[in-house]
């Protein structure tokens, strides 16, 4: 099955769209300019064809009869990111917390993958990692 859309698109819930984006953006993501943004939405870049829209919490509730997810008592799902080095995935979860974001765990170094991860400002959990291909394949 293709995909018919440019973007492949997640949302998110968050308290505030502002703070979200400041914090997504300081992590170095890119707004897309393909989407206006508003008090409710943003849309983020996280990958070549990948993208978050961060929406305001009362306008998602919107979207769906469905109760969300209290983030501070419950894990929904982990946002897995694949970069090209060590170093980056470092820089990435040290640059969130400085952003007010948390640890998730501590590093975990499997020898072909490295894996780390924070948990951003509305208690999503964010899994960042960098897989040596070459060590896989051995």
């Amino acid at each position: 099955m293709a995909l018919t859309s440019a973007f492949t698109s997640f949302n998110l819930p968050v308290k505030n769209v502002e703070q979200s984006k400041a914090f997504f953006t300081g992590l170095g993501f890119e707004l897309n300019p393909q989407f206006p943004e508003n008090e409710n939405s943003v849309a983020i870049v996280i990958g070549d064809n990948l993208q978050v829209m961060l929406i305001n919490q009362a306008f998602f509730n919107t979207l769906t009869e469905k109760e969300s997810v209290d983030t501070s008592k419950y894990a929904q799902m982990t946002v897995a990111l694949a970069f090209e080095s060590r170093e980056k995935v470092d820089e990435i979860v040290n640059t969130a917390v400085s952003l007010g974001g948390k640890l998730h765990a501590e590093p975990e170094d499997h020898g072909f993958m490295y894996h780390w991860g924070f948990v951003d400002l509305d208690g999503h959990l964010w899994a960042i990692n960098y897989m040596n291909m070459d060590a896989a394949k051995g």
